[in-house]
């Protein structure tokens, strides 16, 4: 019999155990390891039992435990030690505090999901896993960030596999009681609350819930309370679930709910307002039209309002796949926008920013992406292939130019290595290295010994043994209850043999089963008598994709053949907390998406954290990292001549590796046991790609490359009474008006032998018609290089041309509203060489030329 409610009573700690509470509720302990390990101490059986949850822990202890905690005086020292530590880290300064003055003193951060720690499950995967660790970095580097995102009462899914192998999705409910949470209260202790006007005079309500993560805090919005009609207490529900209308609904509440949160959470706390947002991917974006409609409150027009807004906006885009965008029918939009929602933005100002109105969008739809970036002048992808392919998927948005030139930077995802490196290494760095800091340790030093690295890795390995086997056996206990679990499972997997790692959301272009594309020659592998391997999958499939439910179906099935079982494993329910335990025991971390569908792939990251090797198609961040001694590249076939010709060449490319060089450099061992060559790869992998590949490089390059540059431009804008903003408004208006009239007129050359050679020099000037516009409100540059035999320029270097009154009488007369330019190249090298001259409009408001998307090209240059 079920209950009718649930919630959770918490035990009453003695005033001399007040410093567990304190530490409970800040979810550094999530990554500060002593604080981790002092709640261990209090019950080992109920730290593993609640998933390494303190709050959960300390809900368990009797009162007969409570009691002789509260006499251990050497606990209550060292919890005590512990909150003051805590003070001392929320307090003191760090990185952020040294810069020069100018920066921004506070930055608004907004994701759908954010992954911080098992025991608040509000993530599905990679996105969720990079907001939780840009909130963690943030915090140890002192970033003032102030995050918001919505609490789902069911998280995303609990996954679990049936007999057949098809995957079950059930959604527990959460109880905030039992979460690290508070609400946020106005003075009188009465509940914060945000509200959004709704067509037919509803009113979506929701409540602030807070989360303190280290020095930042995250505001979750909860709209499951009694202020709400049924339909609209489901809005936050579960993450990414419902259709259209529930995904706009609880797009609406994140965008504009959010930032209303952060406004309210400033006024009651006393905290600086965010002088720069940052939209983690298009979820959020309706945060920048709440934005414009505070601002024209304040006085300014929507034009000027959205200079604000675009300059103070940081846009990080995470699909390199359109199919991955939200996208939503206009009607629908409109419907929502046509009510008081936000006073004083018109409608046809909404759906303009969403709108595909551009070569190959599909008319009457509304895309979250490109409103993010139209609401941006600051936009990234999250490696630095998948910044090249984002340029070519939203190059529609700036016509005339080539992809290299579209307005979309690259910062490549890092991971946080306090929470995704395992104890064991932190120890043996302490040790040996005397620091805790693995990011910074000379794992090249004589220090570390060979025979202490494969120490670490057996270590490591049969930690995920030992995990892999309770995960199955409690699966199978809760598929089967009452059931005795198969034997077999107390020696499913080997501590000694090679292990391979294989863990990400089953999409199908990740490509789960690519591992199966030849099940004979996988079985050879996996049951080799001299170099055997085995390999432990996990990931959930959308509850939507029955194609990605096929995929883990039958690697299920084929997992569970008598002759293999146990060799190769599927995990069910991939969380956080198996993910600390799996990526550090693998050997090798596998990854084999279509190329270049990866965005980045952080799992491989955190593998590498703790010594593991990767093996992965070049895609994401490894195909910027991999040196030939991190780890193995698998060819890609990209010229094949279908997706099945392509899966079987690069199947049996990543078979070849197996075979010829992953088990035999695993399995080459010394007369002491230790295989040399593989440690070497382990050395290299931690010295070179820990400090690379941390997530506090990450935020450094967001704050120093976006942020402070954002806080600037929006500084100058709204000074005294926003007048950059209104005048840049005036000026974007003229020059798109102005802008069908101007073109390059005669282009003219000299200075060349009619054989032209290297050293001589170039000599061009053009005539621009201006459209009534100034010399001052353009940029004209010549466009030099190498061309390919179609006459296109390849990669140009760029020449800006001044303006020219010296040329010879009668030789290009300009007319009333022309300017002549003028400039010289030098001819460095030989081989094909061409040129052009193209107008980009100019301002200082501006981030570059390419920004407004217009362009005006001499004659006979199709692009830029």
């Amino acid at each position: 019999m079920k209950a009718i409610r649930r919630f959770t009573v918490q035990p009453v700690l003695p005033e001399s155990l007040d410093a567990l509470d304190e530490l409970a509720t800040n979810l550094r302990w999530s990554w500060h390891l002593p604080t981790r390990e002092l709640f261990e101490q209090l019950s080992p059986p109920a730290w593993e039992a609640t998933g390494h949850d303190p709050i959960a822990v300390l809900g368990t202890l009797d009162a007969a435990r409570i009691a002789e905690l509260a006499d251990d005086e050497r606990l209550i020292a060292r919890a005590n030690a512990l909150r003051d530590d805590l003070h001392d880290y929320l307090g003191k300064p760090r990185w952020y505090q040294s810069l020069p003055d100018g920066v921004p003193q506070s930055i608004a951060y907004l994701s759908p999901e954010f992954g911080i720690a098992a025991a608040l499950p509000q993530y599905s995967g990679g996105l969720g896993i990079l907001a939780g660790d840009h909130l963690k970095s943030a915090s140890d580097l002192g970033v003032p960030v102030i995050a918001a995102g919505l609490f789902y009462r069911s998280g995303y899914f609990a996954q679990a596999i049936s007999s057949d192998g098809w995957q079950q999705e059930s959604y527990p409910v959460l109880d905030p009681d039992g979460l690290p949470l508070t609400v946020l209260r106005h003075p009188d202790g009465t509940a914060a609350r945000v509200v959004l006007a709704l067509p037919d005079d509803r009113a979506l309500h929701a409540r602030i819930w807070q989360v303190a993560v280290g020095r930042v805090t995250l505001l979750l919005l909860d709209s499951d309370i009694p202020e709400n009609e049924d339909s609209l207490r489901s809005v936050t529900d579960r993450l990414y679930g419902g259709g259209g209308e529930h995904r706009l609904l609880q797009e609406l509440l994140l965008g504009i709910g959010g930032v209303r949160a952060i406004d309210l959470h400033a006024r009651l706390t006393g905290t600086p307002l965010p002088e720069v947002f940052h939209t983690n991917e298009g979820h959020a974006g309706f945060l920048g039209l709440e934005r414009i409609s505070n601002l024209i409150g304040g006085g300014l027009n929507f034009a000027a309002a959205l200079e604000v807004v675009r300059a103070s906006t940081v846009f990080t885009t995470h699909t390199p796949v359109p199919a991955g965008i939200d996208r939503f029918e206009a009607d629908l939009v409109e419907r929502y926008f046509s009510t008081s929602l936000l006073p004083g933005v018109a409608v046809a100002d909404v759906l303009a920013l969403g709108a595909e109105d551009y070569e190959g969008g599909t008319e009457d739809t509304f895309n979250m992406a490109v409103m993010g970036l139209r609401l941006a002048q600051r936009a990234n992808g999250v490696s630095k292939l998948h910044g090249e392919v984002s340029r070519r998927m939203f190059g529609s948005l700036w016509p005339g130019f080539d992809s290299e030139e579209v307005p979309i930077a690259s910062i490549t995802n890092g991971v946080h290595a306090p929470t995704w490196t395992d104890r064991a290494v932190t120890r043996l760095a302490a040790e040996k290295l005397e620091t805790t800091d693995t990011t910074a340790c000379d794992w090249l030093s004589d220090a570390v010994t060979d025979a202490d690295l494969w120490s670490l890795r057996g270590e490591l390995r049969a930690k995920l043994v030992d995990d892999a086997r309770r995960r199955m056996t409690a699966a199978w206990t809760a598929q089967h209850p009452g059931a005795v679990p198969p034997a077999w499972y107390s020696t499913l997997l080997d501590p000694d043999t090679l292990t391979i790692g294989f863990a990400r959301r089953v999409p199908t272009y990740k490509r789960l089963t690519l591992m199966l594309h030849d099940e004979d020659r996988l079985r050879s592998i996996l049951l080799d008598p001299e170099r055997p391997v085995q390999i432990v999958v996990a990931g959930k499939s959308h509850p939507a994709d029955d194609e990605g439910k096929r995929l883990i179906q039958r690697l299920v099935r084929f997992a569970n053949e008598p002759a293999i079982r146990g060799r190769l494993v599927f995990l069910p329910n991939y969380d956080i907390g198996m993910a600390q335990t799996l990526y550090p025991g693998t050997d090798v971390w596998l990854n084999n998406p279509l190329r270049p569908l990866e965005a980045c792939g952080t799992s491989g990251m955190k593998a590498a954290m703790n010594g593991s090797l990767n093996l992965s198609i070049l895609d994401g961040w490894w195909a910027e990292f991999f040196d030939g001694e991190n780890g193995w590249a698998i060819p890609s076939a990209d010229a094949a001549g279908d997706s099945a010709e392509r899966d079987a060449l690069e199947a049996g490319a990543l078979y070849d590796l197996i075979e010829h060089q992953v088990a035999p450099r695993f399995y080459d061992r010394g007369e002491d046991g230790v295989p040399t060559r593989w440690v070497e790869s382990i050395r290299h992998t931690l010295s070179t790609l820990s400090p690379q590949l941390s997530a506090d490089r990450m935020v450094r390059e967001y704050v120093e490359r976006l942020y402070v540059p954002a806080a600037a431009s929006t500084r100058v804008l709204t000074a005294e009474d926003a007048k950059g903003a209104r005048e840049l408004a005036a000026w974007r208006q003229r020059i798109v008006q102005a802008w069908p009239a101007v073109s390059v007129g005669n282009v003219e050359s000299g200075g060349v032998d009619a054989v032209p050679q290297v050293g001589d020099e170039l000599h061009v000037r053009a005539q621009v018609h201006l459209g009534g516009l100034s010399i001052d409100d353009v940029t004209v540059q010549l466009l030099h290089g190498s061309v390919r035999s179609d006459d296109d320029l390849l990669a140009p270097e760029r020449l800006a041309l001044e303006p020219d009154e010296s040329g010879p009488s009668g030789a290009m007369p300009p007319d009333a509203d022309s300017a002549r330019f003028a400039g010289s190249v030098p001819l460095a090298k030989a081989g094909s060489f061409g040129y052009t001259v193209r107008v980009l409009p100019r301002h200082p408001g501006l981030t570059s030329g390419v920004e407004l998307g217009l362009v005006a090209v001499a004659p006979g240059s199709d692009r830029a």
